[in-house]
């Protein structure tokens, strides 16, 4: 049996909590089903449809997690996608909890061997 997309996200979040603990990311609570009360006050909040599920700041990157196998992308998703990487943020569609390990371990590793600025002293 396939584990969910919750579950597949819980262990990407243990992961992250176990091995990145100073990593800064955040799920976005977008989905899920809701009575018409709170779905109708949270749009009026702003909360938009398609907005990936987790955001992390530092590797300027968002992720939408899918299940390893059945999950796919929305019309509004794939919208939302294109504004944001339109903005300057990478969005990456990962299948399954490994692949997300994969992706942020590449992106932690190329944000590492990035050349720190040169000092430059003010006289």
């Amino acid at each position: 049996m396939t584990a969910t997309e919750h579950a597949e996200q819980v262990s990407l979040v243990q992961w992250l909590d176990a091995t990145h603990p100073e990593l800064l990311y955040f799920a976005i609570p977008n989905g899920g089903n809701r009575n018409i009360v709170t779905a109708s006050k949270l749009k009026a909040e702003g909360v938009k449809a398609g907005v990936p599920d987790m955001f992390f700041p530092s590797l300027h990157m968002f992720i939408e997690l899918k299940r390893t196998k059945g999950g796919k992308v929305s019309p509004a998703q794939r919208n939302m996608a294109q504004r944001l990487e339109a903005c300057g943020y990478s969005v990456v569609v990962c299948k399954g909890a490994k692949d997300a390990v994969d992706v942020i371990t590449q992106e932690i590793n190329k944000l590492a061997q990035q050349p720190l600025p040169e000092l430059s002293i003010v006289e």
